[in-house]
């Protein structure tokens, strides 16, 4: 049996407005804040996960809290979110709230094979608004101020930009068992993006390579990404992918027990930080569903922290 990835798990950007950020996602978007804790390599920062009702695997969006400028764009970086919603119905609802918002919105269009509507946040952090026909439920957040029937159903696709991807394509078909589905040419003509499919395929599952020549690199800041996570539902695949990543020769960080999630961090040949996280086990590890992202969660491995790492976080 092949050892496939599910889709996405989860992607983490950088804000430098931790206050504000948390006001747009909960207030503007409609997500439930479901886990408040901190970056646990630089517990001087939060880390803000947001989700649906739920916080169902996929369907989480994160971000550290880093006093950062703002994000250099180019490529060798992830230049945009997918956010996943029923119809196009539901693209009309997010453009007049989006435009309400005073933010930069597209038109609506297809765009990589789907209905979609671009927007940046207000720290110019960019998405796209999918129309997945067959969506993987998302879960209503019953406290949310969008209606139930609007709300995001979760991540993906996800989109990179590269220079060439001919090495990166063989790390996503060769070693992450991804499937070159289709290619489409890019909306401004400057180059392809190459559609790869996991698991069921699918919004859900799909991660989209823009190829771009001559473009400059990134620099990562606030309103970028830093990395993606990719699904595995349990902690035996996840060990076959230990295994797999090493047996490639690719340089790893090994298993990192992140308490929630167990995960698996390494670079594509363009340097993009890549994850593999398992689905388990989830965010009620330590507090109660109906009660999540209400006060500060830390793993237990830095509980005995807990007063030295609350008094250097600013207030939210």
């Amino acid at each position: 049996m092949t050892l496939d990835l599910k889709g996405i798990h989860h992607l983490t950007a950088v804000t430098a407005q931790a206050k504000e950020n948390v006001d747009f996602y909960t207030r503007v978007m409609g997500m439930r804040l479901i886990k408040k804790t901190v970056n646990q390599d630089d517990v001087s920062a939060y880390h803000l996960f947001y989700g649906d009702g739920l916080a169902s695997p996929g369907s989480d969006l994160t971000f550290f809290d880093w006093p950062a400028a703002r994000e250099k764009r180019g490529v060798h970086a992830i230049s945009r979110t997918g956010l996943r919603v029923k119809s196009e119905a539901d693209l009309l609802w997010w453009k007049a709230r989006l435009e309400g918002e005073n933010l930069p919105v597209s038109s609506i269009g297809l765009r990589a094979g789907h209905l979609s509507l671009d927007f940046e946040d207000p720290e110019g952090q960019r998405f796209r608004l999918v129309v997945d026909p067959a969506p993987e439920a998302g879960r209503p957040w019953d406290r949310s101020p969008v209606p139930a029937q609007y709300q995001i159903l979760g991540l993906g696709p996800i989109t990179m930009s590269v220079p060439e991807m001919g090495h990166t394509e063989a790390v996503l078909t060769r070693v992450m068992n991804m499937r070159k589905a289709r290619v489409h040419e890019a909306e401004d003509g400057r180059g392809l993006t190459t559609v790869f499919e996991m698991g069921e395929g699918g919004a859900a599952a799909e991660l989209h390579v823009e190829e771009l020549p001559g473009l400059p690199q990134a620099r990562q800041g606030a309103g970028g990404v830093h990395h993606v996570a990719f699904r595995t539902p349990n902690m035996d695949e996840f060990t076959q992918w230990v295994e797999r990543a090493q047996s490639f020769g690719l340089r790893t960080s090994g298993e990192v027990e992140r308490f929630y999630f167990t995960s698996l961090y390494f670079r594509e040949p363009n340097g993009i930080l890549f994850e593999i996280a398992t689905d388990g086990p989830g965010f009620t590890a330590d507090e109660p569903l109906a009660t999540l992202g209400e006060s500060l969660s830390l793993p237990p491995f830095l509980a005995h922290r807990r007063a030295e790492i609350e008094a250097g976080l600013k207030p939210l």
